[in-house]
């Protein structure tokens, strides 16, 4: 990679699929020869909800959220095309191609060699991820295709707000037409609990944090603070669900191959459906880019942690969301390669 992609995706981001393949590997030994730890956390729960894992997920949400700049929703007025893009790609479309592929796949093309039951578990955490576009990624993606950092901000700001009233009644749908009964209190207690607080706080520490110190210092020396954090946060998740998993893996290795190959797919769809909507309406490059990057990745923190509450971090659903982050840097780091080379598709300037 050139040196501009390493400065703007990391160690840590660059190797990610291999840290979750490290953390799945520690994880299911664990699980297999130390089954006691795994029981022990389990212990530990309150309305389902997963103390020790929900922890951590915030320790990975909570630095997301103060990223993001919600003072710049004042300019959505400006060049809305992108934004309607984003919109109608993340919540009128891609839930529920993710729902359609997924389903074709499960319950179709390996019908024979993928039980029912699981089958349904596996839709479900699909159509958890597919409706939970992303949040913080995206933010990588746009540098690494030279994105409009100011509009992408106004992309991710909006997205987030449209997660706290759209994202319960989507997964409620499809999972209902699916047959999977949830509990809708479960649903909105996982919102409020990894959207909604970490959102409130986000916003308040930002906003405290460029009144005390400036906005300089804010982004420059407080935010990175942070990234050890959220690095820890998301490998100690991935051990502990893993753990959890281990007997599922074993049991059944193929499964993470099969549950990755309608991801990839939706992936790669609704990257192109944003991509080229983008180009139809003639927007440049800088917006297009960001508008294709936000739909096709996922948050997926947010994915693992409604999957844990509504089925268990044992279930089949909590891994389908797992394979979502096994899959999400090399399929992204793909996506920047064809959006930069076919960059003279755009016009060359915002107008």
């Amino acid at each position: 990679m050139s040196n501009e992609k390493k400065q703007g995706i990391g160690f840590f981001g660059k190797y990610l699929t291999l840290w979750v393949i490290v953390c799945m590997a520690i994880g299911v030994l664990i699980g297999k020869f130390l089954p006691g730890i795994p029981d022990f956390l389990g212990r530990f729960e309150y309305a389902e909800v997963s103390i020790p894992i929900a922890i951590l997920i915030w320790l990975m949400i909570y630095p997301m959220m103060m990223k993001v700049d919600f003072t710049s929703i004042k300019n959505v007025g400006k060049n809305p095309k992108g934004l309607y893009v984003t919109w109608v790609t993340n919540w009128l479309i891609k839930p529920f191609t993710m729902f359609a592929i997924a389903s074709f796949f499960f319950y179709v093309v390996f019908k024979n060699v993928m039980p029912a039951d699981i089958a349904k578990q596996y839709l479900a955490g699909a159509v958890i991820l597919g409706a939970a576009p992303c949040t913080a990624m995206v933010f990588v993606w746009s540098h690494l295709t030279k994105g409009n950092p100011a509009y992408t901000v106004v992309q991710v700001a909006t997205n987030d707000l449209i997660i706290l009233v759209a994202f319960v009644p989507i997964v409620a749908l499809l999972l209902g037409v699916s047959d999977i009964q949830v509990p809708w209190d479960t649903l909105i207690l996982s919102v409020v609990l990894f959207v909604a607080v970490p959102l409130a706080l986000g916003v308040v520490t930002r906003l405290t944090m460029i009144k005390k110190k400036g906005e300089e210092y804010f982004t420059k020396q407080f935010l990175p603070k942070w990234n050890g954090v959220t690095t820890i946060g998301l490998l100690l998740t991935l051990i502990i669900i893993f753990s959890f998993q281990g007997e599922i893996i074993l049991s059944q290795p193929l499964d993470i191959l099969m549950i990755a190959v309608p991801l990839v797919i939706q992936t790669f769809l609704i990257f192109f459906i944003a991509y080229l909507a983008s180009k139809w309406l003639k927007l440049p490059h800088e917006i297009a880019a960001p508008a294709g990057m936000i739909g096709a990745s996922n948050f997926f923190e947010l994915s693992v942690a409604v999957a844990i509450s509504l089925f268990g971090a044992k279930s089949p659903a909590t891994l389908a969301t797992i394979v979502g982050v096994l899959t999400e840097v090399p399929v992204m780091l793909m996506l920047v390669k064809i959006a930069n080379k076919t960059k003279h598709w755009f016009p060359a300037k915002e107008a």
